[in-house]
């Protein structure tokens, strides 16, 4: 009972976090590898995995009822996350992660002086791209985040931000909400994958989905209610852990 307890308050509160900017995994995943160390670490990542579905589908619906979601941009990329996010998690059984174990921690410390040094990045929404050339990249990004988030994962739904600030010239509340889209479709490919492969523990998975829609409602209407300033801050702080947390497991753990 303490064990799911524990679990169910960092679900609530990655929950809240992925909401906003994504991130959660930061904080629910190592509380799993916590409370449960002799688990079977695919199983541990499957009911994650399903746990998060739940909390980023409501947070998808949040936005979708409250911001207009650029859904030229948010269809093709989901569905390139979809099927990407299924190769990525059948390649990682065949090759080792190792190497993105170490590039990740300078790959977000670029993200975070970029955003860092750029005041006005992401401000605005002004998207720069349009028709065809713009389905076209949608179709870029999702297949390479949602390879990136069945092969490794951390840092997923900030990457996505990221990229639809930086790409399409959203603002930082536009791009998280399609963000969310795009995550739901990489959380599905993934559940599939261990579901079929046997790696899910439902009564955890389930339980903790409640806590993450608990956590979701809240994040969404924060970001909604503050706006993209709020969303810059916290996505800039979400990078900064995120920077620390990869690095230490790439170089000092090891």
């Amino acid at each position: 009972m303490v064990d799911f307890l524990v679990l169910g308050v960092a679900a609530f509160g990655a929950g809240l976090v992925d909401a906003v900017v994504g991130g959660g995994g930061l904080i629910q995943l190592p509380t799993m590898f916590t409370v449960f160390p002799n688990m079977a670490p695919a199983t541990l990542i499957g009911t994650n995995k399903l746990a998060s579905i739940f909390g980023t589908s409501v947070a998808a619906v949040s936005y979708a009822r409250r911001v207009a979601i650029a859904w030229s941009v948010a269809t093709p990329a989901a569905l390139a996350a979809l099927v990407f996010a299924f190769l990525g998690a059948y390649t990682v059984t065949h090759v080792s992660a190792d190497f993105m174990r170490t590039a990740l921690p300078v790959v977000l410390l670029l993200v975070a002086i970029y955003t860092f040094a750029r005041k006005d990045f992401g401000s605005v929404h002004a998207p720069i791209h349009s028709g065809a050339r713009e389905q076209s990249l949608a179709l870029v990004v999702g297949a390479a985040i949602g390879f990136y988030d069945g092969f490794f994962g951390p840092g997923t739904g900030s990457f996505l931000v990221f990229l639809f600030v930086r790409v399409f010239g959203f603002d930082f509340l536009g791009a998280s909400a399609v963000a969310k889209i795009v995550n739901v479709a990489c959380n599905f490919a993934g559940l599939i994958w261990f579901g079929y492969s046997g790696h899910l523990i439902w009564q955890l998975g389930l339980t903790m989905a409640v806590c993450q829609i608990a956590g979701s409602l809240i994040g969404s209407r924060l970001a909604m209610k503050h706006g993209s300033g709020f969303v810059r801050k916290l996505f800039l702080v979400v990078v900064s852990v995120l920077i620390l947390k990869t690095g230490h497991d790439a170089w000092l753990r090891w």
